[in-house]
């Protein structure tokens, strides 16, 4: 699904975006590459791709907000399978 909304600048586009309950992914479009990875740091979303998105498969993948719960692949996605213990001598 793709939802097009009219913005005036960027800094009002970086508001629509993250003026949702969710975050799960995104993509920034543009001709500038380097703009784009600019304004896809301020989105707040669990992942984000500059005129693709093509997830890596041992890159931590998850949402913020109310899109999900923790991460999965890469090694954040172990987080869940662990238990942290302290141990004296």
């Amino acid at each position: 699904m793709l939802t097009v909304i009219p913005y005036d600048d960027v800094d009002d586009a970086v508001r629509i975006a993250n003026d949702s309950d969710f975050g799960l992914g995104g993509t920034v479009w543009t001709e500038d590459p380097e703009r784009g990875a600019a304004v896809a740091r301020r989105i707040q979303t669990g992942t984000i791709g500059v005129n693709r998105y093509i997830p890596d498969p041992v890159a931590p993948f998850g949402g913020i907000k109310a899109s999900g719960l923790g991460r999965e692949l890469g090694p954040e996605g172990l987080t869940a399978y662990q238990q942290t213990r302290t141990l004296y001598r």
